[in-house]
């Protein structure tokens, strides 16, 4: 069964869309969001299959927002929907990689028209990619040869890390992945640098001028702070959710303090007593170098 996103900043129109495509038989809706910023953020920790998206909203337009989460390896199917009429406009959507436009006021009929045939689109490049591993399959074991596997860069498996606690369009997360990545290339012990000494060499290979230095080095350690307080509370949301959950068991007890992870539970709990969790961005970044290190050996 398709799983769905729904993005857009009509509520009204989200439920319509989740009821048509559940009620429908059509698939399940894994995710929904009111804006262009916060559904690039839930489609990239859900993955639907496909995503309805609206194409104006008021903070990230659905163009905008689609050709984000490509550059962030997002590979779902588009279908657009908006009240827009401007074929220079829907041009665009189709350029970004739109493979469907449905015409605002919502049309019970069109939405399941246009949906079944991205059902029946994904069905059957479902059953290509089958064949083409079936394939592959018994030519490797035709010629008694084991696939080669590639070996992942630190960006890749540090890119699946963030996807896996939700912050890969966090504006800290390409901070983080700059400062991990030298470390992988240039640092060989255990322990990690005073994160000053690290913030100071990412700003520098940004090659910003001296007097700006220390500016930017106060801008980089909010954005990482911020990014990864998103992240204990994307976990600590899991935990709520479901205590036993993989993501949760694995991230929670490694890269947070136990203490700010029951806070920020205790915090989204109970939002008429908010605690203030805090986070310890050394241990995250400590831990996210030896995670990654321990994967690129393991894979080497």
């Amino acid at each position: 069964m398709l799983s769905f996103g729904i993005v857009d900043d009509d509520a009204v129109s989200r439920l319509m869309l989740q009821t048509i495509i559940e009620k429908g038989g059509l698939g399940e809706v894994v995710g929904t969001a009111g804006s262009g910023i916060e559904g690039e953020k839930v489609l990239l920790e859900t993955t639907p299959d496909v995503v309805v998206i609206d194409l104006l909203m008021p903070d990230q337009d659905g163009i905008e927002t689609i050709i984000r989460l490509k550059e962030q390896g997002f590979q779902g199917k588009y279908v657009m929907i908006s009240q827009i009429e401007n074929k220079e406009m829907i041009g665009k959507a189709y350029q970004a990689g739109v493979e469907y436009y449905i015409q605002k006021p919502i049309n019970k009929i069109e939405v399941e028209a246009v949906l079944s045939k991205v059902n029946e689109q994904w069905k059957i490049s479902r059953s290509l990619q089958e064949i083409r591993e079936s394939l592959t399959k018994l030519n490797l074991l035709h010629t008694g040869l084991d696939q080669p596997r590639k070996k992942r860069t630190a960006r890749e498996i540090m890119h699946q890390i963030l996807m896996d606690l939700g912050i890969v369009g966090e504006s800290g997360g390409r901070d983080v992945m700059d400062i991990i990545e030298h470390l992988t290339l240039h640092h060989k012990a255990a322990g990690i640098p005073p994160l000053k000494e690290l913030y100071e060499i990412t700003v520098r290979s940004h090659k910003v001028g001296q007097l700006d230095v220390d500016k930017e080095c106060k801008a980089i350690e909010q954005r990482i702070r911020r990014t990864v307080n998103a992240a204990l509370t994307n976990i600590a949301s899991i935990g709520l959710t479901d205590y036993s959950n993989p993501k949760f068991e694995h991230y929670a007890p490694l890269y947070f303090e136990f203490q700010d992870v029951r806070l920020k539970m205790k915090e989204i709990d109970d939002q008429d007593k908010p605690e203030k969790g805090k986070v310890n961005i050394k241990k995250f970044l400590q831990v996210l170098y030896l995670e990654v290190m321990d994967r690129m050996k393991s894979e080497g």
